[in-house]
């Protein structure tokens, strides 16, 4: 059986020259933070195979499409199958291989930039490791597709600037497939969202954490712990940042004094109003008016 890195039919693979990318990417004020290096399709690639003992100068994403492989990641062996999508973090020892009789087909990409490593970290953490299971999204493809197209048009500005930006919504999508395709989000984020728009329908009153655990049927204690884990705030703590957030449409927007605006909010106290607006925006809401007002000026 004889391994190779490459030459399947109906493969696609562009890789970028490096002077392009010195010269362009590297170079550009807005792609020298991620920038793709090389890009590629390889369909039913049957005797893949790639060995790297000193890892790749970029990272890479592997993504499955159907079929199966085997990713080996410095000592650890991780199996893949259709659906699963894979990140291999720049000079890491790795090997990778389709299955002999069920060979893999994958998109695959190797991305470079100032801020890839803190991309690819923050990845990992989400993921809870390299490896996450992506559900199928035709736009996931066709968002692929175009970015390989435009760097197949060739290397114009305009090209790579298009390629380049548009591989931050792909990969996006695959980091955070949960808001990428709504239907298929994290356990409990639709219970999440009606709790957020229960919150948002009554931003004129001071509900209590009792009123919002009814809202969705949960007790106070199941609702805190869900809510926290999903969005990483208290709900009381993300309820106030949303009345925060309409005050300062109230204060763009209208002449309202802030009194009215508190009492739009089912805020009392003006004054106690005035100080969670000061502590999560940084200023006072007649500061911020009045900085509002001068940058329209």
């Amino acid at each position: 059986m004889i391994r190779k890195r490459e030459g399947f039919q109906g493969q696609r693979a562009i890789v970028i020259p490096r002077n392009i990318l010195l010269e362009r990417c590297s170079a550009d004020p807005v792609m020298k933070t991620m920038y793709i290096t090389d890009i590629g399709y390889y369909p039913k690639a049957q005797f893949h195979y790639c060995k790297r003992l000193n890892g790749a100068p970029e990272h890479i994403l592997i993504y499955c499409q159907e079929g199966r492989g085997s990713i080996r990641l410095k000592k650890n062996e991780y199996p893949i199958k259709a659906g699963d999508c894979f990140l291999i973090p720049r000079e890491w020892a790795h090997a990778y291989h389709a299955h002999d009789t069920d060979p893999w087909t994958i998109y695959w990409a190797h991305f470079a930039g100032h801020t890839a490593d803190a991309i690819v970290h923050t990845a990992i953490q989400q993921l809870n490791g390299h490896q996450t299971f992506l559900p199928h999204a035709n736009e996931r493809i066709s968002l692929f597709d175009s970015i390989y197209q435009q760097l197949e048009r060739g290397y114009r500005t305009e090209n790579l600037l298009y390629a380049n930006m548009s591989f931050w919504s792909f990969l996006a999508s695959c980091i955070y497939p949960g808001c990428y395709h709504p239907g298929k989000s994290k356990p409990g984020q639709d219970t999440i969202d009606h709790a957020i728009d229960y919150m948002n329908n009554h931003l004129d009153r001071m509900l209590t954490l009792e009123q919002m655990a009814q809202s969705i049927n949960l007790s106070i204690s199941h609702f805190s712990w869900l809510f926290k884990h999903n969005t990483g705030y208290s709900p009381i703590e993300y309820f106030n940042h949303l009345k925060v957030q309409k005050a300062c449409q109230y204060l763009h927007f209208t002449h309202l004094r802030i009194k009215e605006i508190a009492a739009l909010l089912g805020i009392e106290d003006p004054y106690y109003f005035s100080r969670l607006f000061t502590k999560v925006m940084g200023l006072s809401p007649a500061q911020y008016r009045e900085k509002e007002t001068a940058t329209v000026k």
